[in-house]
Order: structure tokens, then C-alpha cells, then sequence
């Protein structure tokens, strides 16, 4: 029992009360033949080792650092979101001319997505033979597969595009592609499953957006109507959830950007708060709260019975945070939503794209330790 706080009780399921989002740094070694990779001094197959062998020893600091779910740190892809939804039937990934959205301070490569048939998903998907994968180096240890929201795909090519043209089938039909999108995910969901994965995490940078005063005004000015995009949002996630077996827990990631340590929204979680806190029938929310960016904690008010895994410590920096304030910002939470509903992790992953956040492997792993001893401390985990 914690001595902080005496109600306060570990967890046994997804997620955890010391949690992470997913994505760790890549080491060297597997950048160097990614780029062998890409100009053909090493074929695939030599490169698909060099990551078999990083993700083993990632799994295995994982697991020394005390985590119950593992991710494979998303070693095989190069952005955190596109080479999942590039890989979906129906859609192709494209060159373009600025990347769909603008970091502070930093440039991404430009890539974008277009819809181009039906949406469906197949057992083809590269990801499906990653996660078999991860599952064999895991053991024993619970498996943690992160993919982008079902959101994501439509906020790329719909929203975020300004040159979207509507295949037939999607043409006047907002709604038959909001339910292909989703079905896709359905059917995705259903083949990790029986692959083993109980732990399924959304990540998703919309809400994010949404959230940001600048990027609301910049949407409705071009005639998009927020309150329903958020709305039709929900619609698919719940969707999916509708058709989840009963012990695959479903979380979702908040995201207000992550690359290389800088970000491209900011504005609390106050604008999407009821319908997404109030409606979302996730089983948690990773929410970005390490920064002032991120607004204050009065949001929660609208929470049901998700868990919140607060994310209090940056992994944008390598700096260690203070452990009091860290545990003042937990109890000034617990204002809004249960000790017993609160969970710990970074704000976001190590490195959404394959370059990497600004701070050392040592730093990452430092940070880990920090709050898996925060989380004992608060909730004898």
C-alpha cells in the first residue's frame, strides 16, 4: 500500500501504472544498415537481421527496467504512423511538396498519403509478420502493439490534404469511408488478436490538433465543421471497440507531435474534452502532459472509467525531472479522476521517426527508471 497515497492499488492489465507509449531510440548500428538498405549495399533480408537482432536487446532492457508490456520499439519503420497506413489496401504513399504538417524548428521528409480504393486491411500487411515477430522474442512478457488511430488516415488525405478528390466509391459518401476505414481496423484488430496481442494502443495526432487555436481557425476557414470531424472520430474508434474481444485492452495516444524534440500543436485538451473523454469507449488515454503546452488537468472532469496515463515526463529532453513536483501534479489529477484511474509514462515515445528525439540512450533508459520508481512509490507497483 502506498504511504502517499492509501488507496492507491497496482494494476494487472493494460495499461499499467509504469507505462510507456512505444517507440524507443534506434541504435546506431540499425540506422547505418537502413541506410545501406536504402542505397543497396545490403538487401532486405540483411536488414530485416540487423533489426531482429536490435528488437532482441530492446526486449531485453525492457524487461530489465521493469515494464510488464513491450513494444519492439517500432525498430522497422521509419515514421511512426505512415508505414502502417501506406500499407493498408487502398491507400499509396506519396511524395509531397511539405510535409502535411510544420514542426518548430525542424523539418520533416515530405511523404503523404492518398486514397486511391476501397480501404481494407490484409493479412499481407507487413505488420502482421512484425508482430509474430516481437511475440516470439517476448516470451512470456506481454506485448504492447502500437499502430496509428483510424483517424489519422482520414485527417491525412481528407483534412489535412488540400487537394483530396474523392474516389467513386467515396464520392458524396463521407460515411461509407468512415466505415471502411474502420472495418479495415476491425479486421486488423481481430488477426493480432488471434496472433496473441491483448494490448492494442491507438496512437493519434488529430485530437492534438483539435486542441490547438491556430490549426481550429486554419480548419474552419477552409469549411470544416471540427465538432463533427471529432464526432466521426469517436464514431470509428468506438466502432472498433464495439467489436473488441473482452479481454483486448484498447488504449489511445494523444499526441501534439514528436520530432526530434520538437512538436507542432499546442492548446489544452479543453475544445475536444466531452466529446472525446465523455464518448471515446477506449480502455485509456496516454495524455501529453509534460509541458505547458498541454493545458491543466480540469479536462478530466469529463472522464468515464478510462484509465489516464499521465505523461509528466518528457522524452524530449534528457533532462530528469523533480520527483516531488512529479508526484504533486499526480495528486492535483486526483482532483479530476481517481488515484486508482492514474497511471505514469513519458509524454510520448523516444522517437517517432527513425531520427530520434535529442537525448542519449542512457537518458531513455534513466527516464524509465524514474518513473517505474514513482509508480512503486505511489502505487506500490
Amino acid at each position: 500500500m502506498s504511504h502517499l497515497f492509501p488507496n492507491a492499488q497496482p494494476r494487472t492489465s493494460a495499461p499499467f501504472r509504469f507505462d510507456i507509449v512505444g517507440s524507443f531510440l534506434r541504435p546506431e548500428a540499425l540506422k547505418h544498415a537502413r541506410h545501406q538498405c536504402s542505397c543497396g549495399d545490403i538487401s532486405c533480408a540483411d536488414l530485416t537481421q540487423v533489426e531482429d537482432h536490435e528488437i532482441a536487446k530492446l526486449v531485453e532492457q525492457q524487461k530489465a527496467v521493469g515494464l510488464h508490456a513491450i513494444s519492439d520499439g517500432e525498430f522497422r519503420r521509419t515514421f511512426w504512423h505512415l508505414d502502417f497506413l501506406s500499407a493498408l489496401d487502398g491507400v499509396e504513399e506519396v511524395d509531397a511538396e511539405k510535409f502535411s504538417v510544420q514542426f518548430k524548428h525542424h523539418n520533416v521528409r515530405p511523404k503523404t498519403l492518398k486514397i486511391v480504393d476501397k480501404i481494407d486491411f490484409s493479412e499481407s500487411h507487413p505488420f502482421v509478420e512484425h508482430f509474430r515477430s516481437l511475440q516470439k522474442l517476448a516470451g512470456e512478457t506481454e506485448v504492447k502493439l502500437t499502430i496509428p488511430s483510424p483517424s489519422m488516415l482520414h485527417l491525412i488525405t481528407n483534412v489535412r490534404a488540400t487537394d483530396y478528390v474523392a474516389i467513386p466509391r467515396y464520392e458524396n459518401n463521407n460515411q461509407q469511408l468512415l466505415d471502411d476505414i474502420a472495418d479495415a481496423y476491425i479486421k486488423a484488430m481481430h488477426i493480432f488478436y488471434d496472433l496473441g496481442c491483448r494490448n492494442l494502443q491507438l496512437d493519434d495526432t488529430s485530437w492534438g490538433e483539435f486542441c490547438a487555436e491556430d490549426k481550429r481557425e486554419a480548419y474552419q476557414a477552409r469549411g470544416f465543421d471540427l465538432d463533427q470531424i471529432a464526432k466521426d472520430y469517436v464514431y470509428m474508434v468506438n466502432k472498433i471497440i464495439d467489436a473488441k474481444p473482452a479481454d483486448l485492452a484498447i488504449t489511445m495516444h494523444i499526441c501534439r507531435g514528436n520530432f526530434r524534440s520538437t512538436w507542432f500543436s499546442s492548446g489544452g485538451y479543453e475544445p475536444v474534452a466531452e466529446t472525446l473523454f465523455g464518448t471515446c469507449r477506449v480502455d485509456g488515454f496516454f495524455l501529453e502532459y509534460d509541458s505547458d503546452r498541454s493545458g491543466d488537468f480540469k479536462p478530466l472532469r469529463f472522464i468515464k472509467d478510462q484509465q489516464v496515463v499521465l505523461g509528466l515526463v518528457t522524452s524530449k529532453s534528457g533532462e530528469l525531472e523533480n520527483r516531488d513536483e512529479i508526484i504533486a501534479r499526480i495528486k492535483e489529477a486526483t482532483q479530476y479522476v481517481d488515484i486508482n484511474q492514474l497511471c505514469l509514462s513519458p509524454q510520448c515515445g523516444f522517437a517517432s521517426t527513425e531520427e530520434g528525439n535529442i537525448l542519449t540512450e542512457e537518458q531513455q533508459w534513466a527516464k524509465l527508471a524514474f518513473i517505474r520508481e514513482i509508480a512503486r512509490d505511489v502505487w506500490g507497483e
